[in-house]
């Protein structure tokens, strides 16, 4: 099967190379133990997510749940899409100090950090960063950012 046509995060897993569903099941451990109540663990756009469920919030611009998280196996590398980081300046900062402290480059787009082992990350950032946000302020700095967007035009 197909990683990106995986229904289930187990089947996900199920196609990774041992290498890689090692990566990933570690990080999805420490996303579990970290992520705050009333996010929801699924699969969409092809990766593991961690979304707010439509049913609890379905004002979304593209009638999909919001993102939270998203954690994939790529060719050539292992991504993270932190949505929350890219939505919240100072949680941003945050996970920048904590690559610079922790003397770790940070390859970082403008949500998806890549990485190509455990390795280059630090672990202890990445937990603050995963329980930084419930979903009720994530909901808010969503709902901030579309009304600016809609201020704009």
């Amino acid at each position: 099967m197909d990683k990106k046509k995986a229904a289930t995060v187990d089947e996900y897993l199920g196609d990774l190379s041992e290498e890689a569903r090692t990566v990933i099941t570690t990080l999805r451990e420490l996303i579990l133990r970290r992520l705050p109540k009333g996010y929801r663990e699924c699969m969409n756009w092809g990766m593991i997510s961690y979304e707010i469920p439509l049913e609890r919030y379905p004002d979304t611009y593209n009638k999909q749940p919001l993102s939270y998280l998203g954690l994939a196996a790529q060719k050539k590398h292992y991504a993270l899409y932190l949505s929350c980081a890219y939505q919240d300046a100072a949680l941003l900062e945050k996970l920048k100090e904590g690559f610079r402290t922790a003397g770790k480059k940070l390859d970082m787009g403008k949500s998806c950090l890549r990485f190509r082992t455990l390795e280059d990350l630090p672990l202890d950032v990445i937990e603050q960063v995963v329980g930084y946000i419930p979903p009720e302020r994530f909901i808010e700095i969503y709902e901030s950012a579309r009304q600016q967007a809609k201020n704009k035009s």
